[in-house]
């Protein structure tokens, strides 16, 4: 038998999991979030939401999930939420009544300028080079697609 020289790498250690520095990072970044998006009378899923409408305005429910990665069942009352907020409408879609579009208001459209004062300070935050946070951005992008594709998703 030989002497081990070294620790052994223990597979089960809390410390050595990457699935635990993601979700402890994701943790901490949405509480950094949290007062920043309390001045907007934001939660951070209402914030994903309104990102998406302030890329594209009058689009389907099923559009913002797939972009978010929610099911209907998730987003529809977030979606209720923000209209009576005041901040978007629910419309049926004139060429498909199954389905529902999402516009937002003046407010919403408005609330966006006061959102953008939010990256920079989460930028701040992070104590990361801009730079630094982009390429961990594309390499987080990377595994989710990928995990997707695994997963059959």
């Amino acid at each position: 038998m030989t002497k081990k020289t070294t620790k052994e790498f223990n597979l089960l250690a809390l410390d050595n999991q990457f699935c635990f520095a993601l979700y402890s990072a994701s943790l901490a970044l949405t509480k950094t979030y949290k007062p920043l998006l309390e001045q907007l009378n934001l939660t951070y899923p209402q914030y994903l939401v309104m990102m998406v409408l302030w890329e594209q305005d009058d689009v389907l429910v099923k559009d913002i999930g797939s972009a978010l990665f929610l099911d209907s069942g998730t987003l529809t009352p977030l979606l209720k939420r923000l209209e009576a907020s005041g901040l978007l409408h629910r419309r049926r879609d004139e060429n498909d009544e199954r389905q529902v579009r999402i516009v937002l208001t003046d407010e919403g459209r408005q609330l966006r300028k006061a959102a953008s004062a939010i990256p920079p300070q989460i930028l701040c935050a992070s104590g990361q080079t801009r730079e630094t946070l982009i390429a961990l951005r594309q390499q987080l992008t990377e595994l989710r697609d990928q995990l997707h594709a695994d997963s059959g998703d």
